[in-house]
């Protein structure tokens, strides 16, 4: 009778479990070929479910959160700005309490400026910032007196 050429035995991996478990029949047909002083059939070993330490399990929960979060603050923001675009705007603008112009601040108001020249002299001259007037537009609402929305400002 001709004899199998032997094979090399597999190593397995640590995530692979012991060899598989044989039947009663193929536990006597590997006894009696022992028996002949021949090799028992190399034994192919079964992978067993992934094991997760408490680490994995840690970074796989902090992945996903990530992931939630990273979606989830996006799309509450669009939300907000969809639903504050649809609300009409009547909050005054603070800086100018709804008027749209703002007081000078060179000539506080008065539209000139007075400059003391020496001694009793004086000079007044009508003010180079806002030309006269004493007021200037609102930076804050343009003009329109009312308060803009947060995201609705110009720089």
């Amino acid at each position: 009778m001709p004899v199998a050429p032997s094979i090399p035995r597999l190593h397995s991996p640590p995530f692979l479990c012991c060899p598989l478990k044989f039947s009663t029949f193929t536990a006597a047909f590997v006894s009696s070929k022992s028996a002949r002083n021949q090799r028992s059939p190399p034994s192919y070993p079964c992978i067993r479910a992934v094991d997760l330490d408490q680490n994995t399990v840690v970074a796989i929960s902090v992945g996903l959160v990530s992931v939630a979060v990273g979606i989830g603050i996006p799309v509450f923001y669009e939300t907000q700005i969809d639903n504050a675009a649809k609300r009409e705007n009547t909050q005054p603008c603070f800086p100018c309490n709804g008027s749209g112009a703002q007081r000078c601040r060179f000539c506080m108001g008065i539209g000139s400026v007075a400059v003391e020249l020496g001694g009793d002299e004086k000079e007044v001259s009508r003010c180079i910032n806002c030309d006269g007037v004493g007021s200037l537009t609102c930076t804050t609402c343009q003009g329109t007196g009312i308060q803009p929305r947060y995201l609705d400002r110009s720089i």
